[in-house]
């Protein structure tokens, strides 16, 4: 199951108002990936594009790839080139000098080695992969609130889950397994504030949990899920979730 047979759809408005600050918060990884005039990167769950138009800025040939026909638009418009591909499923060979993602592989949950021996194929030798994504402990709160609520409704949560969060020590091994060496891990807690209210954040990423019921009762869960984490994640009216990334960088 990946995110959009789950329910998950994007929308390229409601991203830019209530996800903005995951690309904002990129900085590090772009510092990663230091691309070089020349280079052929493929960023992989290019979302709408904020993160590839800095990676072609520094004069690389950059392909945007995100599994949203919707966000991949919204690429486009940048006038980047961008397509819709399935990142579970890719078909580069030897391709590129480097991957980037931010906060995609998180989505690919239906198969994540098979994510990892594609991006291996579509690297050059000696082709770098660096990447940040949620870990074990991600968004906990929020996702054990969700389960909550789905529960007392008599449905099982983990069907509609779309993420992947995998601990640092799988990762790394699956990785290894692939082929990759890794030069560099870290896992960290990165609590984020929101630019909105909670209700907006799971508009955007918890659509899957809300695909389990009708449409005329998915308002009460999300009103039901804000009651819950008002007392523990809501401070002076700002909104805060307890992130969880795993960053790294890997060769080939």
């Amino acid at each position: 199951m990946n995110a959009e047979a789950a329910g998950q759809r994007w929308n390229a408005d409601d991203y830019a108002s209530n996800a903005r600050f995951v690309a904002d918060l990129a900085a590090p990884l772009l510092d990663w990936l230091a691309p070089r005039a020349g280079e052929r990167v493929l960023d992989l769950g290019c979302g709408d594009g904020a993160l590839t138009e800095k990676i072609a800025a520094a004069g690389t040939q950059v392909l945007g790839a995100d599994a949203s026909p919707e966000l991949i638009v919204a690429a486009r418009a940048r006038g980047l080139d961008a397509n819709v591909v399935d990142g579970q499923a890719l078909a580069f060979e030897s391709e590129f000098d480097a991957v980037f993602s931010n906060a995609a592989l998180h989505w690919m949950k239906r198969d994540p080695d098979a994510v990892i021996a594609g991006i291996y194929r579509a690297l050059k030798p000696g082709g770098r992969f660096i990447a940040e994504f949620g870990a074990a402990g991600n968004c906990e709160s929020v996702r054990r609130a969700v389960h909550a609520a789905l529960s007392r409704r008599d449905i099982d949560p983990a069907k509609f889950d779309p993420w992947y969060f995998p601990a640092e020590s799988d990762y790394r091994q699956r990785l290894e397994a692939a082929g990759f060496k890794v030069t560099r891990m870290e896992c960290f807690q990165r609590p984020t504030p929101l630019p909105g209210d909670i209700r907006g954040w799971l508009r955007t990423f918890g659509q899957s949990f809300f695909a389990a019921l009708p449409a005329d009762a998915r308002q009460p869960l999300l009103e039901e899920i804000r009651r819950t984490l008002e007392p523990t994640q809501c401070r002076d009216g700002v909104w805060t979730v307890d992130y969880v990334r795993l960053r790294f960088s890997a060769i080939k």
